[in-house]
Formats: C-alpha cells, structure tokens, sequence
C-alpha cells in the first residue's frame, strides 16, 4: 500500500528531517529554500517531491530520476502557497487609514492580473498556475481540517447583500459565536454579508453579548462592502476586540467573486481561482450540518447541491439542514415546504429538516446532531 509523502512546509521543519536522515525518501517539499540549509547539500532524495522550492543547481542536478521537481512561474500570486492566507497575508499592503492603499494590497493585485488574464483564460500557463495554487489551498485546507472531528465543521450559507444594520446579521453573528464556544468550526463562502456575520460571530467568541453588539454597532457605520471604510472598520474591530486563539474559522471566497471583499475576519482564508472546486468543496466539508439564512440565487443553488449530496449520502451520512428565517424559506422564497414535499413523495430521502427562527434554535439544531 502507497504510504502518503511527508510534507515539509516551513525551514523548521526542513532544517529539522536534513540534519535526522542522509537519504530522503517519500517526502513533498513545498516552497522551501535549500540553499539556506548547507547540510542538505549532503542528502541524497528519492521519489520527492519539489514545489516552488529554491534550489542550488549542484542539487539539482544530483536529484535522484525519480524526483519530480516544479519551479515557480513568474504570477503575482503564490503558485505553492504553504498554508492558508489569513488577513495579514490577503491583504499585505493595505493600511486602513489610507482607503486608496486597498488598490495596492495582495488580493487586489491578484484580482487586477485574473481579471486581465480572463476569468475563463485560455493561456495554458495561466491555467496551469491556477490549478497549482488552488491544489496547494485545498491540501492546507485539508491539513487544518484533520485537526477537527467532522462533525464539528459547520457552514451558514446566505446572501452577500445582508446588511450590518440588520437584524439577520445580528442573528448570523450571534449563532455563529454560540456554536464556535461549543467547540464548531464554522465556515462559509468568506464574502461580506451573511458570510461575514459568520465569522464575525467566530472570531468574537469568549467575549460578551455585549461586546457583540458593540462591535456590530462599529461596523454599521459602513452597512455594505460598497460603502467607504468597509474594510477599514474590520480592522478597527479586529485590533480592538483580538481573537482567543482557542477559536478558529474558516473563509473560502473565491477570485471570481473578487469585487467582493474576503472577510479579514476569518481566521483562515482558503481563497480559490475556480469557483466550482470550492462551492463543491465547502459543502463537502460541512459535515456537522449547514445553515440557511436567507438569500437568493447563489443560496438556493447551494440548497438543493446540499441536499442532492444528503440524498445519496455522498460522504457517508447525511448532515442537518437548517433553514433560518420562517418567513424567507416558506413564503419569500418557499423552498423548505418544497423539499418537505419532495421528501414526502420518496424524491429525497435521507433529508434532516428544520426551520427556525432564532439563533438558539439554529444552535440547538446542529448541536442536536450526533
């Protein structure tokens, strides 16, 4: 049976094998640099893999048949990314006293060159860069995940259009913050809205209802990602209320969306160029259960994605789907009386329901589920 490549990641850890083992075999290199490590120049490696790593050309040359050895393309983006962004890394170069300085910033940079090399490029080097950082992101994701049980990751799907000044937010932040102190690592699509209510919620937790509701009267001053001073807000929240680094969330927006803001505050940031991996992915993933707070189009997509995933028990079992917002889910937009239907007539099975109105309602859902 194939054993997984040991990954190195950091100069630590590499410093760490080079100076226990002579010969390396089985290992994945990711965005090292071995000229900074003399002893390496010593090992022989074997069936290893090298991604984005600076190398000496005597090592490489010396690079047993076996390696496989991929070199760093000239992007404005990290192709081997090590591990997940985070808002100093997504947005390295902003300042928020300075508004314009958002134009300057990582994202924004990565965004201007995506958008100019063609959502859908044809460049095959383009399309090969792309794939080799959403690769990398995806095993980072995959790396922090193993840290939890799977049922404790837990998604709120719902609209980027949700407002600060609303009281859906308010819900979606305090759900959130409920569920995180309970010991749920929640995720969403890492977009402002009902997205950043999310990790809003997460990244206060351990604090007060109080500071809450402080902190969300903070952010009002700019109700929508359109409005001046956004993003400026975020960060004034984020340096006046740090998180407990007990509690993690997890953002995964996507370039394709890019006019719309990550949210900083999400821990951890798995930001894709292809849309589909990770709409695919952060269902996938969602194993404790998803919630619904209203939203449109991109939320109903998602609905009935979830619920073909629970219909086949796509990933061994099916997870609660938790709709927020009575009036939004059977009258606004009336899919929940429909999957009910459905699911009476034998068209869905395997379908956990639940409708609710409140963020204690939503929590005592998914914390329900064993």
């Amino acid at each position: 049976m194939m054993k997984n490549y040991v990954e190195i990641e950091s100069q630590e850890a590499l410093r760490a094998v080079v100076e226990r083992h002579h010969t390396l075999r089985h290992y994945a290199f990711q965005h090292v640099d071995f000229s900074a490590e003399p002893l390496s120049e010593e090992c022989e490696f074997e069936d290893c893999i090298f991604m984005g790593c600076v190398m000496p050309l005597s090592m490489q040359e010396r690079l047993s048949p076996t390696c496989y050895l991929f070199p760093s393309m000239q992007k404005p983006y990290m192709l081997f990314p090590p591990e997940l962004y985070s808002a100093a890394t997504l947005y390295r170069g902003y300042d928020p006293a300075d508004e314009e300085s958002f134009k300057m910033c990582y994202d924004t940079r990565v965004y201007s060159h995506y958008v100019a090399s063609g959502k859908q490029a044809r460049d095959i080097g383009e399309t090969l860069a792309r794939s080799l950082h959403d690769h990398s992101i995806s095993d980072a994701l995959h790396d922090l995940l193993s840290r939890y049980d799977e049922r404790a990751v837990v998604a709120v799907m719902g609209g980027h259009a949700l407002s600060r000044e609303d009281q859906g937010y308010t819900e979606v932040a305090r759900l959130a913050k409920m569920l995180t102190e309970q010991g749920k690592l929640m995720v969403s699509g890492g977009g402002p809205g009902a997205m950043e209510a999310t990790h809003l919620g997460a990244w206060m937790a351990g604090r007060t209802d109080e500071e809450l509701r402080e902190a969300i009267g903070t952010l009002s001053a700019a109700p929508r990602f359109e409005d001046r001073g956004w993003l400026a807000l975020s960060f004034e929240v984020m340096r006046r209320y740090p998180r407990d680094e007990r509690y993690c969330s997890i953002g995964i927006p996507t370039w394709f969306y890019g006019h719309e803001p990550a949210t900083p505050f999400a821990s951890h940031i798995a930001k894709y160029f292809d849309n589909s991996v990770r709409e695919d992915g952060l269902l996938a993933i969602a194993k404790g259960g998803v919630i619904y707070s209203p939203g449109s189009a991109g939320t109903m997509q998602e609905v009935f994605q979830d619920a073909a995933q629970n219909h086949y028990k796509t990933f061994g079992f099916a997870s609660p789907m938790v709709f927020l917002g009575r009036e939004h889910w059977t009258q606004t937009m009336p899919v929940y009386p429909l999957l009910e239907s459905l699911q009476a007539q034998g068209k869905y099975r395997n379908l956990l329901l639940s409708i609710v109105d409140t963020a204690e309602e939503a929590a005592s859902k998914i914390l329900e589920f064993k």
